[in-house]
Parts: structure tokens; C-alpha cells; sequence
């Protein structure tokens, strides 16, 4: 019965398997509201619940189906005869590195991440991406030293490392996105002068006796500070 007191349709109820434990829940929930649902507690992996972070890593398999699926489980809708894993974090290959010691040379990732050079351009690593990324397009750019391109291609990348962990190259492609994008972004990329002044500006404590006063001001009067601010067109 909903809060206005009129029914509701019954909900048709699918079965799922977590733990290797059967559970009927309804077939609207994604993975993660299933789980919740059959009484388990998320006290790790539960993230931002919307698509963004990439901390529900789901694997799961359809009964009477070998093949492994991936999927997040905050996005994933339960399907029936669902076997569910959920795995806490994906242990990928994070390298230490100086970015004071690199540079834009099309190499650098590759002395750092040399198994770029195993590639077999198979294409798993994007078959198992939940938000379609053209991994292997990335990391083809990355190869090539093409920096620019690996950076806008792996952008909306959320480090799930859903493709590292069916990769058969041991590549771990988020993390070797990111030495791209910081590349990139260091040494490619123009300087803007407004980020050099404001950098200097908060170096120098310019902000500081404003964020003194915010934070002596009491709740009410944030409020009204923030109600009647200057917002720029």
C-alpha cells in the first residue's frame, strides 16, 4: 500500500543467488538494492550508489550460462537465476612514480606500465566496461604516445577495474590511463595564467581571513549568505 493508501500492483518477484544462497526479490531492484533487500549490510563498496565512483565491482553469471559477467551494482537491474560475487576493490598494478622526473616522451608510460606491450588487442577490457569507455582505444593511445587523445578517451573512466581484472595481459588500464592524463595534463597542456594567479593567491593566504569569518559565522547567517549571493550569468 503506498502513503496515499491506494494499492499497489503486486511486484513479480525474480530469484537471485548471493553467497550461493537463493533469494526472491523484486525485479525492479538493481544488484546492490537486492543484497540490501535479502538482509545483507554494505559496510564497504556501497560508494556514491550512482554510477560515478566505481566501488560496487559486481561478477555475476546467469544460471545455465558459463559465461562471466561484469557489472557495478548500484546501475546492474537483477536479472533471473542471477549469481552474484561482489568483490570489496580490485587489487590493480599501481605504480610509484616522480612526476618532477617524466615527461611528454611517448615512452614514459610505457617504462612504467610495460605490459601495455602485451596488448592483445582482444578487446575484453571493453566488452567488460559497464559504461562502454573505448578502453582499448585508450590504451592503444597510450602505446602511441598519443597523450592528448588517451586523456579525452579514458575521461569518464570511474577506476572500477572491471578491465583489468578479465584482461588476459595483466594490464591495469585505469591506472595507466591516469599516468596519461597527468602527463597531459603537466606537460602538454598550456599553463593557464588565472590557475598560476589563484595557486600564488592561496599560497600567499589571500583567501584566508574569509574563510576565518565563513567559519565563525553562525548556521543561520551562512544560510542567508549563501540565499543572496552574487551568481555570475
Amino acid at each position: 500500500m503506498s502513503e496515499n493508501g491506494t494499492l499497489q500492483p503486486e511486484q513479480k518477484m525474480v530469484p537471485v543467488f548471493i553467497m550461493n544462497k537463493k533469494y526472491d526479490v523484486p525485479e525492479t531492484m538493481t544488484v546492490m538494492q537486492a543484497m540490501e533487500y535479502s538482509g545483507y549490510r554494505y559496510k564497504r563498496g556501497c560508494g556514491c550508489r550512482g554510477g560515478y565512483c566505481g566501488a560496487c565491482a559486481t561478477f555475476f553469471r546467469l544460471e545455465g550460462d558459463v559465461k562471466l559477467r561484469t557489472a557495478l551494482a548500484c546501475q546492474k537491474v537483477v536479472e533471473p537465476g542471477m549469481y552474484l560475487v561482489q568483490l570489496p576493490f580490485f587489487p590493480g598494478n599501481k605504480r610509484k612514480y616522480d612526476m618532477e622526473k617524466l615527461s611528454a616522451d611517448p615512452g614514459q608510460v610505457l617504462k612504467i606500465y610495460p605490459e601495455l606491450y602485451k596488448c592483445l588487442g582482444c578487446n575484453t577490457c571493453t566488452k567488460s566496461c559497464y559504461i562502454e569507455m573505448p578502453t582499448l582505444d585508450y590504451i592503444t593511445a597510450l602505446v602511441q604516445g598519443d597523450f592528448e587523445k588517451a586523456a579525452e578517451l579514458s575521461f569518464e573512466c570511474v577506476m572500477c577495474g572491471l578491465c583489468s581484472s578479465r584482461c588476459p595481459a595483466e594490464i591495469t588500464h585505469p591506472q595507466a590511463a591516469m599516468l596519461g592524463m597527468r602527463i597531459y595534463g603537466k606537460f602538454v597542456v598550456p599553463r593557464d595564467e588565472h590557475l598560476k594567479k589563484r595557486v600564488a593567491d592561496i599560497l600567499a593566504d589571500v583567501y584566508e581571513p574569509g574563510l576565518r569569518k565563513l567559519m565563525a559565522m553562525d548556521v543561520d547567517d551562512l544560510k542567508e549568505l549563501y540565499s543572496n549571493r552574487e551568481i555570475e550569468p
